[in-house]
């Protein structure tokens, strides 16, 4: 798909942004994507129209903090190129938004496990690929919230992100090792 190629042009590119947290958002949001084709392809999951929605509004929000993150980080990147007073304010704002990424990754991861262990058939394996990637990302994201909170060890902010990212492993756990 030419679609896939620029894009990972794009991310190869020497810009500053695309970033880390832009690509786990948006990695995140394929995993939800998947969520909703394994929902919508399973006619005996008796909450697959729930979980279909709710995997289209985790994705939906899931873009607009990928956006929102390369936005941010941006400004933190401009912030510390010039020694601007607004350093700690753009640092607290590009930790802010990776933190809800994470979360959010990891509400995908749950409800992928939901889905590995509900959906039809063959989809389940699509649930549980989007797990493991929800959990990737939640990961991801974790890391940048630790990076941009270096210099306040302690912020609760970075327990939070841990904390989503040992929700997402063990649901990734869970689905992957669903019967299929």
């Amino acid at each position: 798909m030419a679609e896939a190629s620029e894009l990972a042009e794009l991310i190869s590119s020497d810009e500053a942004v695309p970033a880390s947290g832009w690509v786990a958002g948006v990695s995140a949001a394929f995993a939800a994507a998947l969520v909703v084709k394994s929902a919508v392809r399973s006619e005996g999951w008796s909450d697959s129209a729930g979980a279909r929605a709710q995997a289209v509004d985790l994705r939906d929000r899931l873009l607009a903090l990928a956006a929102q993150d390369s936005r941010a980080y941006e400004t933190a990147l401009e912030a510390l190129e010039e020694r601007h007073s607004s350093l700690a304010r753009a640092l607290d704002a590009a930790a802010a938004v990776p933190l809800a990424l994470a979360e959010t990754a990891a509400d995908v991861a749950l409800l992928a496990a939901q889905a590995a262990e509900c959906a039809d058939g063959a989809t389940r394996a699509d649930a549980s690929a989007a797990a493991a990637l929800a959990a990737g990302a939640t990961r991801a994201a974790a890391k940048l919230v630790a990076v941009n909170l270096a210099t306040t060890p302690g912020d609760e902010r970075i327990a939070a992100a841990e904390r989503a990212v040992e929700m997402a492993e063990d649901a990734a756990k869970a689905a992957l090792g669903a019967e299929i």
